[in-house]
């Protein structure tokens, strides 16, 4: 599957404004990550299970 069929969403957390956000696209094989200002650029994939310890490690955090 080319990156460029893939469903991309943003956070619902993200500003409509645009800014510093970044998109993400669910796949059978990885989880991808991109630069919402720079969609061209190669996206990072990662596995659903490091995703999951981000998303996990990202929502316990308190800063």
């Amino acid at each position: 599957m080319s990156t460029t069929e893939l469903a991309w969403f943003k956070s619902s957390y993200s500003g409509g404004g645009g800014g510093n956000c970044v998109e993400v696209a669910l796949c059978p094989e990885a989880v991808f990550v991109r630069d919402s200002k720079d969609a061209r650029r190669q996206p990072l994939a990662v596995s659903f299970d490091a995703w999951s310890a981000f998303t996990t490690l990202a929502a316990d955090s308190r800063f």
